[in-house]
């Protein structure tokens, strides 16, 4: 065999051993990523996890698995959430993961949905009156509430924090572990967000250490279930990149392999009530 076909064997088996875990994608998921991805992330749990110039967590893990496979390079950093809010906006991220699907994220992006996804009004355990929706929680003036800037679970939510704001209820952090500190100490009163996020914020942390298992969770009917996801940005991705990150997103999604992770991660009870296939 000559040197040429020596070389052209070579290839074309490397190129199988890629192709064989992903016989099922279409021909468009087979092309490389034309550039590095660069993907800014905020921490949010274990779904996010950032120190310094390391991130891991759920979504960064599967991201850099199946990139491996399929030629997409994931260059990661960490910023807060409002920043990688205004970075996707203008083009600067070429994913914003994870994310709810809204109409102003809608505006920039094509939305891969990935999970059921349920925010939930979160205090702590004690004997005060339930709160059975956004109205009620408006009404009860002596609850004082926290949220992450740039957290958005649509437009109930944001009306609802638009009218706490004007109460002078309302304070703004940067994360959920800064919230969880608050609430700690008795500052706060709830916060809204999916309780995985909490939860996993306050996992090694010893200043919160205990405050995951006294999660009070209620649902508002304001916000019911919908989807969590990543959203792809039409504004820096030519069409080919677009195209294999949609294959890549949606590969996760069928494999089930995010919720098994959320599964290692969570306890079956804080799950149930937040998570659940798409």
């Amino acid at each position: 065999m000559t040197d040429f076909n020596c070389s052209a064997w070579r290839r074309t088996a490397a190129a199988l051993s890629l192709a064989l875990p992903a016989l099922a994608l279409p021909l468009a998921a087979w092309a490389n990523c034309s550039r590095d991805i660069h993907v800014p992330v905020s921490q949010i749990g274990a779904s996010v996890v950032g120190s310094g110039v390391t991130v891991s967590g759920i979504y960064p893990e599967i991201l850099r698995s199946l990139g491996a496979k399929m030629g997409c390079n994931f260059v990661f950093s960490v910023v807060p959430r409002a920043r990688l809010e205004a970075l996707y906006e203008t083009g600067k991220a070429d994913i914003l993961i994870p994310a709810s699907s809204t109409p102003r994220r809608d505006q920039h992006g094509l939305f891969i949905p990935l999970l059921g996804n349920r925010p939930l009004l979160i205090s702590l355990q004690g004997a005060r009156e339930p709160v059975n929706s956004m109205q009620e929680l408006i009404e009860r003036r002596e609850l004082r509430v926290a949220l992450v800037r740039g957290y958005d679970y649509g437009h109930p939510y944001q009306a609802l924090a638009k009218e706490l704001s004007s109460q002078g209820r309302l304070f703004y952090e940067v994360d959920a572990l800064s919230i969880a500190r608050l609430m700690q100490s008795g500052f706060i009163d709830a916060t809204i967000m999916n309780p995985t996020i909490l939860s996993g914020a306050v996992q090694n942390d010893a200043r919160v250490l205990g405050l995951a298992d006294r999660l009070r969770l209620e649902a508002l009917p304001e916000l019911p279930w919908g989807l969590s996801g990543a959203y792809i940005s039409r504004k820096s991705l030519n069409a080919n990149d677009q195209a294999v990150l949609r294959e890549l997103l949606e590969k996760a999604a069928r494999s089930g392999a995010i919720m098994e992770s959320f599964q290692r991660s969570h306890r079956a009870e804080l799950l149930s009530s937040s998570i659940r296939p798409r």
